[in-house]
């Protein structure tokens, strides 16, 4: 095409091209894999031509132009960003199967096809799964053991948070996957830090002599400037993470991890709190005491 000048990265150098899907968006994308020839010529092509349109030709038809955003080793690369709806992920597949057949030397006609499902990551994706319940089990027992009945109260104000956070998934929607399980156990760790910081915030005030309720207030009050400040900063970075990656991988853990640090900052200051003042209007004195000192030294 005159518009265009011959690279001669040709057919032969493909080794093959597949469908994918993006770890969090769910979005179609075209992997390509060449041979060790098409590597190193291909590394050489889009190191020269960044930022510009690589075309891509069947049998002198332009069927794909996507855009080199950065120089590309190892001899992979993913075209993605277009392929939205149904219609999009038709047009994915066709350009699948017209890269594979403009890489095969002689025409095939197709005689069958078959769908083989990806049963490793999907072992891999439930261990992470019972990791988390697992995790989540001993946390709510250090929690009970060591603040009693407001260690039982976070527990309940952690479960809202799991509850709001699965609705969230739902409604973006957010596709889990290993790293995005990942993302969501250390805003977990976030949210109960959150809880921890805020008890013994007001053990220290019950310490200097305040009654339960200046007490819970204060604490929440004091406690809320050190949550903003680290959550905010958290929340930064995964949004970084998430605009600037070209990696659905590290994507799909930057949209995990920041919804959840959001969501923890909500159930930790308004869920927490909530159920706090409501036993608290039941039982000021032993809630008080619970508040003093832990189970484990008692």
């Amino acid at each position: 095409d005159e518009l265009f000048t011959d690279t001669g990265l040709t057919g032969r150098l493909l080794k093959n091209a597949s469908l994918e899907f993006g770890d969090t968006l769910n979005e179609p994308m075209v992997a390509l894999q060449f041979n060790s020839e098409g590597e190193e010529l291909f590394a050489k092509i889009t190191k020269e031509n960044v930022g510009e349109t690589l075309a891509i030709f069947l049998d002198g038809n332009l069927i794909s132009r996507p855009v080199i955003r950065e120089e590309i080793r190892g001899g992979r690369a993913t075209i993605s960003g277009g392929f939205t709806g149904q219609s999009g992920l038709k047009e994915a597949r066709d350009l699948v199967a017209n890269l594979n057949l403009g890489a095969l030397p002689v025409p095939i006609e197709g005689v069958s096809t078959q769908t083989v499902g990806a049963s490793l990551g999907s072992e891999a994706l439930n261990a992470g799964i019972k990791a988390g319940v697992y995790a989540f089990i001993i946390i709510a027992i250090f929690l009970i053991i060591w603040y009693r009945v407001p260690g039982l109260l976070a527990v309940l104000s952690l479960s809202a948070y799991v509850a709001i956070n699965l609705a969230l998934y739902k409604i973006i929607p957010v596709t889990m996957t290993s790293a995005g399980i990942a993302g969501f156990i250390l805003s977990v760790g976030m949210a109960v830090d959150a809880n921890i910081l805020i008890f013994e915030r007001m053990r220290e005030e019950l310490k200097r002599g305040r009654g339960l309720e200046e007490a819970m207030k204060e604490g929440f009050s004091r406690a809320w400037l050190s949550i903003r400040d680290s959550n905010i900063s958290s929340i930064i970075t995964a949004l970084v993470l998430f605009i600037f990656s070209s990696n659905s991988i590290v994507k799909g853990f930057a949209l995990v991890f920041g919804i959840g640090v959001g969501v923890s900052m909500f159930t930790a200051i308004t869920v927490s709190r909530t159920f706090l003042f409501a036993v608290k209007s039941r039982g000021e004195g032993r809630l008080a005491r619970f508040l003093f000192s832990s189970g484990i030294r008692n």
